[in-house]
């Protein structure tokens, strides 16, 4: 138990991730938001950008830094190294970045050495990182699908993924395929067999699999939803239905998030919980497994509090007893 709470800073304030970050963290019993850098809000109250957290927070974006125990960076994609460059953060602060910058190949910046962010393979690792790169959502989503297969080298032949994600997965900003008269009524691929997530998954894959590369082919689907990814993988297997469940089942008995059901999951079961329901199943020669998990939560901000947690050495799940109910 801490003596006191974490203090907090959020860089990026006014998107969909800091937005979830916010009303995780004024909930949360160990922390304490310190300031929401925001240079195009500054002054302005939080609430009137996340208009739901009217009546729970007091905070007004800050057009100024401070010291922190740990610093939350909600930034564009790109735009994170740029601000550790341009910005002096001390270096007792500890820092878990949600965009993609530090995640595959340039994991370092000045001094710092950015540990990769996923719990149910890197616990051990995070606990001691003073920074973490945190999994995108699409990364999240299969790499737990996929990591007990991993780690038992069971992957040797192609693994299709088909995975479904919200609008919310595009960020805040407007584009043409975010607006509702296009994602309405409408279901469309995009970046097929390219998705830039696909860099940390065969990563991490690679190293569960010690040193063995593995076949991704991913095609990744707009939904005409707001949040959460669902997704079905397939690949030849040797295992039998039975030997394949209790190989998920033992390999995350110690992770309070990720959860292996003997029924078939829908996407609602997760939404706005920090969990990731799988499903096992063997069909033919063909393992199917399916996976889903909230986008901003189990994809982006839950787990980046998750994290937060384990480099604290709090319980993994402070604060993240979200939604209590499926409906």
């Amino acid at each position: 138990m801490m003596d006191s709470k974490i203090s907090v800073g959020i860089v990026g304030g006014a998107g969909y991730t800091a937005g979830e970050l916010i009303r995780i963290l004024i909930n949360h019993p160990h922390a304490q938001i310190k300031f929401v850098y925001s240079t195009s809000n500054a002054g302005n109250p939080v609430s009137g950008v996340h208009t739901d957290l009217l009546g729970d927070t007091d905070l007004q974006f800050s057009g100024a830094l401070s010291d922190v125990d740990v610093l939350f960076l909600c930034l564009g994609h790109g735009l994170s190294a740029e601000f550790l460059q341009k910005n002096s953060i001390a270096e007792s602060t500890r820092i878990i970045d949600l965009g993609n910058d530090f995640r595959v190949n340039n994991t370092t910046c000045g001094s710092r050495n950015f540990v990769y962010g996923l719990p149910e393979i890197f616990r051990e690792e995070i606990r001691v990182a003073k920074s973490i790169a945190n999994p995108g959502c699409f990364a999240t989503a299969i790499q737990l699908a996929l990591l007990p297969l991993a780690k038992a080298g069971l992957l040797q032949d192609d693994v299709h993924v088909n995975a479904i994600t919200g609008s919310t997965g595009a960020g805040r900003s407007l584009s043409e395929t975010g607006h509702f008269s296009y994602r309405n009524n409408n279901v469309t691929i995009y970046n097929p067999f390219t998705h830039n997530h696909l860099g940390e998954i065969r990563k991490t894959l690679k190293l569960a699999q010690e040193g063995k590369d593995v076949s991704l082919k991913f095609i990744p689907i707009r939904g005409n939803f707001t949040r959460g990814i669902f997704a079905t993988l397939y690949m030849t297997c040797k295992l039998s239905g039975e030997e394949a469940d209790n190989l998920y089942r033992k390999y995350y008995e110690d992770h309070p998030f990720t959860h292996v059901s003997a029924h078939e999951i829908s996407l609602k079961e997760v939404v706005n919980t920090n969990k990731c329901f799988l499903r096992v199943q063997k069909v033919a020669d063909q393992l199917l497994v399916v996976s889903a998990i909230d986008n901003l939560l189990k994809g982006a901000s839950g787990q980046a509090v998750q994290n937060m947690n384990l480099m604290f050495n709090l319980s993994e799940n402070c604060g993240l007893q979200l939604k209590p109910l499926a409906f």
